[in-house]
């Protein structure tokens, strides 16, 4: 068996032990010059300064010293000396105010707004569309060639306006025959009825004539009825659409002509969830909104309920009547409608930006003046509330509990506060929150 060498130690220079060790003594002598430096800094501060000024004195005077004795290399380096220790000498000063001046958070600018307590009456919303209280397709009964439209598109028509004519030219020439025959048969009647007076005619011949005159009667009436029917009335009184035939055309019975819509007032159509039906009663107040006229609210009173609710979708269906004067409202509009409920309460409004929403709770921050027991100088600060939110209307939430009214909150850019953080109040640019708001890119 032959024996397993074992590796000799590594015999370390004492001179490599000596440089490590110095190494770390450095090391460790400026961890502990840092760490004084930390906890003694202005009092380290203050034994540099002054040994910078007595080594500025010293070297001042020793340069003086040496240019009187008639050596100005010495006189020059030592007054370099000198300078240098001035400098030093003022920045040593600059840190020491810097570190005896204590460090205060600057203040954020933000938009402020107050809590009000205000009137909310409980609403119920939809979406419906505009209809007319009176609206109709008006057509032609007879067909024909347009002769005459008597009507501008988007005009107004009252009751009874002729709006389109047709040819009738046949109907009149077959009209004057038949007045012809109606004037003979008149004269025939009259003459008759002399000799029936004189008993030269049976009765038999004067029924014959009374018949046959009439026959002429019904023969020009039919045709006075048939050459009216050949004119368009309107129906009532409206504003007109775009016509839909032209002069010339050949149309047929039942044609559309143009349509006709009586614009004030109007209805409009919504429903509502069958468990809201107990809530409704005719003549309550209703708030009407259409992106279409941008900021503008049309009121009016709920004026119908339907007697039986959708089986499918189990909702009422429900109308409401507004004024309309400017005919502002077109039929067929989609509409925002809000059904006011008579009960009102007290509620605690906010704007909703204020909010910080996170899922441990929502908060906001209240502006709270503070007045500093050294200097006696009042500042604002920050106080984190949190708050339980409510319904929300348009900008503005409401607020159940965790504020009172009269309260100072922050508006706006709430995600980057923090609680006790000093603030300056600046509400120039503040944004204006509205009940009903209507955003550019809506």
């Amino acid at each position: 068996m032959h024996d397993v060498a074992k590796p000799e130690a590594i015999a370390m220079n004492p001179r490599s032990k000596r440089g490590i060790l110095s190494i770390i003594g450095v090391v460790l002598l400026v961890a502990l010059g840092v760490t004084a430096l930390m906890f003694f800094r202005l009092a380290i501060l203050t034994i540099l300064i002054v040994a910078a000024s007595t080594g500025a004195l010293l070297f001042a005077l020793i340069s003086i010293r040496r240019f009187k004795l008639g050596r100005p290399t010495g006189g020059a380096l030592f007054a370099v000396l000198a300078l240098v220790c001035v400098l030093a000498d003022v920045k040593f000063l600059q840190f020491f105010k810097l570190g005896a001046t204590p460090m205060t958070t600057p203040a954020t600018t933000v938009a402020s707004a107050v809590v009000k307590e205000e009137d909310w009456a409980p609403v119920l919303s939809a979406v419906g569309s505009v209809s007319a209280v009176q609206g109709a397709v008006v057509s032609a009964e007879l067909g024909g060639v347009v002769a005459e439209i008597g009507f501008p598109n988007g005009g107004e028509a009252k009751k009874g306006d002729v709006l389109l004519k047709l040819d009738t030219s046949s109907e009149e020439a077959q009209l004057h025959t038949a007045e012809a025959d109606l004037e003979l048969a008149r004269a025939n009647l009259q003459r008759e009825r002399d000799l029936a007076a004189r008993k030269v005619v049976s009765k038999q011949d004067l029924d014959a004539a009374q018949s046959a005159f009439g026959q002429k009667q019904g023969t020009v009436d039919n045709m006075r009825a048939f050459i009216v029917k050949k004119q368009v009335h309107a129906p009532f009184d409206g504003q007109l659409g775009i016509r839909q035939v032209n002069v010339g055309q050949m149309i047929n019975p039942g044609q559309q002509v143009v349509s006709l819509e009586a614009l004030d007032p109007v209805f409009v159509d919504f429903a509502l969830p069958q468990q809201e039906l107990s809530k409704l009663a005719p003549g309550l107040e209703t708030h009407v909104r259409t992106d279409a006229v941008p900021g503008r609210e049309f009121k009016g009173k709920l004026t119908a309920l339907n007697s039986m609710v959708d089986t499918v979708t189990r909702n009422v269906t429900l109308q409401a009547t507004l004024d309309n004067p400017d005919h502002a409202l077109k039929p067929g509009m989609f509409v925002k409608v809000d059904v006011v409920l008579p009960e009102k309460s007290k509620t605690l409004v906010i704007p909703g930006s204020a909010v910080s929403y996170a899922p441990y709770g929502d908060s906001v921050f209240v502006i709270e003046k503070k007045k500093e027991s050294k200097t006696g100088k009042e500042s604002q600060t920050l106080r984190q509330a949190f708050v339980r939110i409510g319904e929300a209307r348009g900008d503005f939430v409401s607020v159940t509990q965790g504020l009172k009214a009269g309260d100072e909150i922050v508006s706006t850019g709430v995600f980057k506060l923090r609680n006790g953080t000093p603030v300056t109040v600046n509400n120039e640019l503040a944004p204006n929150p509205q009940m009903n708001p209507t955003p550019a890119d809506s």
